[in-house]
């Protein structure tokens, strides 16, 4: 299937230039995922789905578009052609548009990176399915379980193939594998309402996959321990944010590094490379290179060679995120217009040890909601989590927020965990901040 998928995107190609492309980026894929969902001691739902596509980037007397279909048979291939080639003269023309330099294209790491799992075609319904079950067994046998009103859970997995060719040179293909397992709790509150929350998990690898009983436990622990939440005083306090809520905070200031922002005049950190942003803690990696890793590449999306660069380094700004176009514009040379996986210079500490150097604050374990504003820095998120007394964690809190500006907020940043969240791409460990605007009652 793999040299049937990569014939396809060259004939594209191939037939994209016949019919008067200048340049063509011509992508095939193939994805199969299937996914079990269990309820309340029941199956809820198998599906499976398997789709086959074809992407092409097409530069055609100046102009552009990118376009796609799921139709892979011969006569189809070229009528779409046609269509797309036929509308993309009828756009503006923009000379910014290009496929990359093929320079761009060398010193491509020679590395396997693992992210394809060799037994995952064993894999068995069974084996989906056992899973599933498992997840909301072990979440009803928690401490006050007789308060779960449901529990949801799910396991899927899937695999997929990629093959790229442009016509400038480039080739290249990538093969991979995931599987998640989730799990979701509603309980019981005596206020009447129906605090839920969940866990989850991602991986590339079967075998790396953890205790799915303690999935389930954790969600269900989550959800009854947001029984009786309320609202405590505003304050000006010390924060400690969960490292599954802390990549979220960080994704809010990222967007601003993008090379659409800054082109745009949309981005508070324009003009501000080399300048410093955080405290000396924010050190921050995208290293596209790590096995096993869930945003690991060898080559972007536009086939630009993965290199591991610093992002942030003692708190100053060191990289953007710029692609091919937005470099033209910006007249600077192009990056990645993506993050891949993002590592942290970790501390030496756990939450625990990090809650009580706090003794006194809020921890954040969930966002609810919010926004932040690329141009200005501004954010206002809504949380949930516990107020920390005395170094220990008191009674859970919800409906606060948070607010303030990325550019003095990353300042207070006073303390970094040893526990990055594996199972993302923002690799973010928790995180302590010190004087920190929370808003309640």
């Amino acid at each position: 299937m793999g040299k049937e998928m990569l014939d396809i995107a060259k004939q594209a190609l191939q037939l994209a230039k016949q019919k008067g492309a200048a340049e063509v980026a011509s992508k095939t894929s193939l994805e199969r995922e299937v996914t079990v969902s269990w309820r309340d001691g029941k199956l809820e739902k198998i599906s499976e789905a398997s789709t086959r596509r074809l992407d092409v980037d097409l530069y055609v007397d100046g102009r552009y578009t990118s376009m796609s279909t799921s139709d892979l048979r011969p006569e189809a291939i070229g009528s779409f052609l046609d269509n797309a080639i036929g509308l993309t003269r009828t756009l503006s023309p923009d000379t910014n548009r290009s496929l990359p330099a093929p320079a761009l294209y060398e010193g491509q790491a020679r590395v396997d990176l693992e992210l394809e799992d060799p037994r995952h075609s064993a894999l068995t319904a069974v084996d989906r399915r056992t899973k599933a079950q498992a997840i909301e067994a072990a979440a009803r046998t928690v401490k006050g379980s007789d308060a779960i009103i449901s529990v949801t859970t799910a396991f899927y997995d899937g695999h997929l193939e990629t093959y790229r060719v442009h016509s400038n040179g480039f080739e290249g293909s990538q093969n991979s594998t995931y599987y998640s397992a989730f799990a979701e709790a509603s309980v019981r509150d005596p206020s009447g309402r129906r605090p839920e929350d969940y866990d989850t998990v991602t991986v590339r690898f079967y075998g790396d996959l953890p205790d799915v009983a303690q999935l389930g436990r954790s969600a269900a622990e989550r959800a009854l321990g947001s029984v009786g939440a309320k609202k405590i005083p505003s304050a000006v306090t010390s924060v400690i944010v969960d490292n599954r809520a802390a990549g979220s905070l960080l994704r809010r200031m990222m967007g601003a590094l993008n090379g659409n922002a800054l082109q745009q005049k949309r981005s508070f950190l324009e003009g501000k490379l080399g300048a410093t942003i955080g405290s000396r803690l924010l050190s921050i990696d995208d290293d596209p290179l790590l096995p096993r890793a869930l945003g690991s590449r060898l080559y972007d999306g536009e086939g630009i060679a993965a290199r591991k660069r610093p992002v942030f380094e003692g708190g100053a700004l060191k990289s953007f995120f710029i692609d091919t176009y937005y470099g033209k514009k910006l007249k600077v040379d192009p990056s990645s217009g993506s993050a891949s996986n993002l590592t942290w210079k970790l501390g030496s500490k756990g939450q625990e040890a990090l809650l009580k150097d706090m003794k006194n604050g809020v921890l954040i374990t969930s966002w609810l909601g919010g926004n932040s504003n690329d141009t200005t820095g501004d954010f206002s998120l809504g949380f949930k989590g516990f107020a920390v007394r005395n170094g220990v964690i008191a009674e859970p809190i919800a409906e606060m927020n948070l607010s303030g500006n990325h550019l003095e907020t990353w300042k207070k940043l006073v303390a970094v965990g040893n526990d990055p969240y594996l199972y993302s791409s923002n690799r973010t460990p928790t995180l302590v901040f010190e004087k920190l605007q929370v808003a309640g009652t």
